[in-house]
């Protein structure tokens, strides 16, 4: 599939891009982080064809698929897949000399149906489960393979109870936890070369950092081909404190593993993790506090960030700006967050420049 848009006039044109306070020739976050590590972003295809794909260009060497690449979207029933979505971003990002980050291959989130069903509605076996895992896996590995140089393979298998130690999802019920184990073993078989992840969230919360260890520790111990561990840093105002961040770091830098940012992004609100009506009395303003201890926390984990400059190999923020989040409907529907470093005409935030002053 051949991608037509004006990227590269974009680029060359002296103008300043549409709705942003840079010139296409300024450094973008890429350029400030290129002796530390690559600066990544979720995207959507629609925003490839947007003003915002100079500002993509401009300030990230590294794209991630938001949605496209998940099971849901990319293999809708048993005996299709949509590669249309999939194919665009890596095309772009293949004409733009740009990394791609798989995201994901094992979820129990926006998992088709069938996947865990036999034809009369009763439940599969697990050796028929992971039969269709590895053919998912295989499929669409070998697809992209020599295109995308890392994957996140398993995606929040550890649970959110701390009295519980994986989550009580179809694929543990019916594979129990071998599920993870053979969904690493089958991409590498897929791809070799390709750096295979663990993705999960609120890693930096003590006891979760502990059981999200215990996994790893188990897979490097059984000799599963496990190379590195994502958090994905969907983070706030309030959270995490320093002392955490450094010290999910090092605890999982002690098994030899990468340690990369995966979905950063910092909510102006307290973390919540259940969906819930906004209230009455509710504002959701972006006030010149939340602005200024939002540039705080960002200055504080770019600083952690470059600490480990042999450790952490890759920072990838969970959209490109606050024209639109995921936070914007996730927990609080119809509340406007303001998480990113760009507000939502494109033009860089205090925090930004927070990030880049070093």
């Amino acid at each position: 599939m051949k991608l037509r848009l004006p990227i590269a006039a974009l680029l060359l044109a002296c103008a300043p891009l549409a709705g942003s306070q840079f010139a296409p020739t300024e450094k973008g976050l890429k350029d400030y982080y290129q002796q530390y590590f690559p600066v990544g972003v979720a995207v959507g295809p629609s925003a490839l064809k947007s003003p915002e794909a100079a500002l993509i260009l401009q300030q990230f060497n590294s794209i991630t698929p938001e949605n496209a690449m998940k099971m849901g979207p990319i293999h809708p029933d048993s005996t299709r897949y949509f590669w249309t979505d999939a194919d665009a971003i890596v095309n772009f990002a293949q004409a733009h000399k740009l990394r791609v980050r798989g995201h994901n291959l094992c979820w129990h989130e926006q998992t088709p149906k069938w996947l865990f069903k036999k034809p009369n509605g009763s439940t599969v076996s697990k050796a028929v489960l992971l039969k269709r895992l590895h053919d998912h896996i295989d499929t669409v590995v070998k697809r992209y393979k020599g295109k995308i140089y890392a994957w996140d393979v398993v995606n929040e298998a550890v649970a959110d109870n701390p009295r519980e130690f994986l989550r009580n999802s179809e694929w543990l019920k019916i594979c129990g936890e071998d599920f993870i184990a053979e969904a690493f073993r089958y991409a590498h078989a897929a791809d070799p070369k390709a750096v295979l992840f663990y993705n999960d969230y609120n890693t930096e919360r003590p006891e979760k950092m502990e059981r999200v260890y215990k996994l790893l520790k188990k897979l490097k111990d059984a000799k599963v081909p496990i190379h590195g561990v994502g958090l994905q840093a969907h983070w706030s105002l309030q959270e995490p404190a320093e002392k955490d961040l450094r010290a999910t770091i090092e605890r999982f830098a002690s098994l030899g593993l990468q340690v990369q940012i995966t979905e950063l992004d910092i909510s102006v609100y307290p973390w919540e993790k259940e969906k819930r009506a906004r209230r009455v009395d509710e504002a959701d303003a972006y006030t010149p506090e939340m602005q200024q201890r939002q540039a705080e926390q960002y200055r504080m984990v770019f600083k952690v960030f470059r600490d480990y400059p042999k450790v952490i190999t890759g920072v990838t923020f969970w959209n490109i700006s606050d024209k639109y989040t995921w936070l914007d409907t996730y927990p609080v529907a119809g509340r406007k967050n303001y998480p990113l470093l760009f507000d939502q005409q494109l033009k860089p935030k205090k925090a930004f420049y927070e990030v880049v002053k070093f």
